[in-house]
């Protein structure tokens, strides 16, 4: 048997064995994800909120209490989430949003939302029940090339309009 037969053996050998160790830890971070979400749901309630700052930082630098931070696992201290800071009634508390929610999040406004702890899951709408505008999309660098292809063609157009009109 040739030697790089073996080697392809080898090679799909360990990609196999990688994909299933994967498919196996996929299932079970997502039974944890399910678990965790019964219990937030468990514990949501509505609350009004006057937004004061939102910004992405890490989690030890956010004024979250001790408790959340021991909770945490290692390797997501250093990661940054999207933290929220409210006054909630009289007191000013530090929020966690989550990432789809973040971007709904006006900075300067009052809210209603649906918090779960620490943890902010809905925005459900602004002061006056005025609902919340969707945040601009940032355009795609397909978009963004074309965009800029087309305006190409416009100044190129107009050139040769130029040249026609002078002959």
């Amino acid at each position: 048997m040739p030697v790089w037969s073996i080697i392809l053996l080898i090679v799909i050998g360990v990609l196999l064995a990688v994909l299933v160790a994967l498919y196996i830890v996929g299932r079970k971070l997502q039974k944890k994800r399910s678990e965790n979400q019964v219990r937030i749901d468990a514990m949501a309630q509505n609350t009004s909120m006057l937004v004061i700052d939102k910004k992405k930082m890490r989690l030890k630098d956010a004024d979250l209490p001790k408790i959340v931070l021991e909770q945490t696992p290692k390797y997501m201290r250093r990661t940054k989430v999207p933290i929220v800071k409210a006054k909630i009634g009289p007191r000013i508390m530090t929020l966690v949003a989550e990432e789809s929610v973040f971007d709904l999040i006006p900075i300067k406004q009052e809210i209603r939302a649906t918090i779960s702890g620490i943890y902010i899951t809905a925005v459900r709408s602004g002061r006056g029940g005025n609902l919340l505008p969707a945040p601009k999309k940032k355009p795609t660098l397909r978009e963004r090339l074309s965009r800029k292809a087309q305006k190409g063609t416009e100044v190129l157009e107009a050139k040769k309009e130029k040249r026609k009109n002078k002959a």
